[in-house]
């Protein structure tokens, strides 16, 4: 994509740092977990990619899944492991694709 071009770090990184922070990690949570994978990003500039690029990106998914949003199913149980009892559910667009939610 253009919109990335002459930026310190690749592609990649930037939108795993945006996805993380959009799933409920905080900038410094996301920081930390890109360390641990070797990459030392500040929490600043991940919320400066949030700000330059989340709205592009939600974009870009809106129009890539537009069909899902329309009809999909929801399988759901309780199953023993280990004697405790665990919730599981597994959603499906109307082509069988698996939807991550």
């Amino acid at each position: 994509m253009r919109y990335f071009k002459g930026k310190q770090f690749k592609k990649d990184i930037i939108l795993v740092a945006v996805g993380y922070s959009r799933r409920f990690f905080s900038y410094r949570d996301v920081s930390e977990i890109l360390k641990e994978r070797g990459i030392s990003v500040h929490p600043t500039t991940i919320m400066r990619w949030v700000h330059e690029y989340g709205n592009l990106i939600y974009q870009i998914w809106k129009v890539k899944n537009k069909y899902a949003r329309l009809s999909w199913h929801l399988d759901e149980t309780y199953i023993k492991v280990k004697e405790e009892w665990r919730y599981i559910y597994h959603a499906v667009d109307k082509d069988g694709h698996t939807l991550d939610i």
